[in-house]
């Protein structure tokens, strides 16, 4: 475990080769705090990435994904748009936040960013 509900593996890139699996710590204090608020599991859909594996599946040039400081999650029994609008709310001053018909993207950019998929 790296923090109280999360481990390393969860981060891990999946193309399956490089093992890229850096966590930023206030990524992780934001994510728990999302566990805390809604008591339920969050599962990361998309942790690190390497470059090959950004470039795979479509993501930005400049990803925060191959940085570490970025993570794609879902709730368990919660609409996306409704964990988007509560980070939107509870960290109006920053980060990055996307609003997936299937997931919540956080990014620890020092820019509040908003966008839709």
């Amino acid at each position: 475990m790296i923090s109280k509900y999360f481990t390393r593996s969860e981060f891990a890139c999946q193309c399956g080769e490089c093992q890229f699996n850096v966590v930023d710590v206030e990524l992780l204090a934001v994510l728990e705090d999302i566990r805390d608020h809604y008591a339920l599991p969050v599962m990361i859909t998309s942790g690190c990435r390497c470059r090959s594996h950004n470039d795979y599946v479509g993501g930005a040039a400049m990803s925060k994904h191959c940085l570490g400081i970025a993570a794609d999650v879902v709730v368990m029994g919660i609409d996306p748009h409704d964990v988007f609008k509560y980070l939107e709310l509870r960290w109006k001053g920053g980060y990055g936040l996307g609003d997936g018909r299937t997931f919540t993207h956080v990014d620890m950019r020092e820019r509040a960013t908003r966008w839709s998929y």
